[in-house]
This record gives C-alpha cells, sequence and structure tokens, in this order.
C-alpha cells in the first residue's frame, strides 16, 4: 500500500528546511569525517602508529568509556588465563 499524504504548505516549507539542513549537515560531517582521517593517517605515519589504533583512542576518549574498554580486556584476558594462553 503506497504512503498517500498532502501536506499543507506551512508543512511543506518545514520539510523542505529540515531536508535542505539535514543534508549541509550531512555534507559538513562527511567533510570534518575525511579531514580526521587525513589527520590521524599522518599523526600515525610521523609517530610510527597504527591509524586503527589511533581511532580507537579516539573513540573511547569521546565516550569517556575506557572502564567498558578495560573491563573488556579484563575479561578476555581470563578466558584467555583459563585456556592457558596467556603471554
Amino acid at each position: 500500500m503506497a504512503f498517500n499524504r498532502s501536506f499543507n504548505g506551512e508543512e511543506q516549507a518545514r520539510l523542505k528546511r529540515l531536508i535542505d539542513e539535514g543534508c549541509q549537515v550531512s555534507y559538513e560531517i562527511d567533510t570534518l569525517k575525511e579531514g580526521l582521517r587525513d589527520t590521524v593517517k599522518a599523526v600515525a605515519e610521523e609517530m610510527d602508529l597504527k591509524p586503527a589504533v589511533l581511532n580507537k583512542a579516539i573513540r573511547i576518549a569521546h565516550k569517556a568509556a575506557w572502564t567498558d574498554e578495560q573491563d573488556k580486556y579484563d575479561e578476555l584476558e581470563t578466558i584467555l588465563e583459563t585456556v592457558g594462553r596467556t603471554l
């Protein structure tokens, strides 16, 4: 069944503004992500680090989730110790 609804003039204007603003924000996000990706790559090369490690550090810092990450690694360490696979 097809969606069939008419929008009045005010609703049409509101939807147009929303779509226009959403497109602009999406474009800006893409541009910023691309710039960050280039910066991470450059810093990683300069400091002989993997970009993935820097990106993970950024995500953890952004979410203030170090404790959560540490808990995951503690759980992983326990599992590996249990099966005799520690370093």
